[in-house]
């Protein structure tokens, strides 16, 4: 059995989604703030809420990993 080095949950995908107090099932909104960068957006819907994350998993995807910013080099999956 192998150990894997890397968490399926990382903590740099980390949230708190903080719904507005008059907010209701067909107007969602709240903000939305990622636990490790602070990086905070409002979200009026379902959709933008989605949507925030997902622009927030491409830019993170675009960074070097922690590996490779200290020149070590990146690891291939299997």
């Amino acid at each position: 059995m192998t150990l894997d080095a890397q968490s399926k949950y990382p903590n740099r995908r980390t949230y708190v989604v903080k719904v507005r107090s008059d907010a209701k099932p067909d107007t969602l909104a709240g903000r939305l703030e990622n636990i490790v960068s602070g990086q905070q957006r409002e979200f009026a819907s379902g959709r933008e809420l989605l949507d925030s994350i997902a622009s927030d998993l491409r830019a993170k995807a675009d960074e070097p990993s922690a590996g490779q910013a200290h020149g070590q080099p990146e690891e291939k999956a299997p």
